[in-house]
């Protein structure tokens, strides 16, 4: 079934490609001092290219938003509190052992439901919680003038820097476990080739 329009496609390619630049200057930033330490990228560097790959990325997310509400595409995002909390612990039984065991997958993927209940659950705190934090707190980095400058008697920038970090983190350990689940389909590479072909390959019955 045709699940992943060119549109959605394109998209995740290029936030893939972003996320990775964001990281490697990322730490490069963390670890490079501005004279001669060197530890991916020279900081100068690291600073240009991580500041172009955000403002990218802040294109693309608005772009995202957009086109999740012109096209439909934000109902997969909606989750529904109605047996939420069963199908979850269900999803993650099955993820634990039931998979090792050759169980069927508890929620496989439909036209209308394209994500399990922890997937659903984990999308929606990176793309809807996650992203916009991060962007914002980038923002307050690269524009310390707007950054609050004291909370409770702590630096603003210090504050925000900290939380810029931290949501880095987390989205870097969620590209890892993605890449990881996306071996978990039909075959190891069945969810790499419908991100080519924009078509979903359905388990053997």
């Amino acid at each position: 079934m045709y699940l992943y329009p060119v549109w959605i496609r394109l998209w995740h390619a290029l936030n893939a490609l972003l996320i990775i630049i964001l990281i490697i200057t990322g730490i490069s930033m963390q670890y490079t001092d501005k004279d001669s330490s060197i530890f991916i990228v020279n900081f100068a560097g690291a600073v240009k290219w991580h500041n172009i790959a955000a403002s990218v990325l802040t294109v693309s997310y608005i772009f995202f938003i957009v086109m999740n509400i012109v096209t439909g595409n934000g109902k997969y995002y909606r989750i529904s509190r109605k047996n939420f909390f069963g199908d979850l612990v269900k999803q993650m039984k099955y993820y634990a052992y039931g998979m090792f065991k050759g169980e069927k997958h508890p929620f496989p993927v439909t036209m209308e439901s394209k994500f399990n209940p922890m997937q659903k659950l984990t999308y929606v705190l990176i793309m809807y919680v996650g992203l916009p934090l991060i962007i914002i707190s980038g923002i307050g980095l690269m524009f310390p003038e707007v950054t609050i400058k004291r909370v409770f008697g702590i630096s603003g920038l210090i504050l925000t820097d900290i939380l810029h970090i931290t949501m880095g983190f987390l989205v870097s350990l969620f590209l890892v476990i993605h890449i990881y689940t996306c071996t978990l389909g039909h075959k190891p590479a069945s969810l790499f080739r419908s991100l080519l072909s924009g078509y979903h390959e359905p388990e053997e019955e």
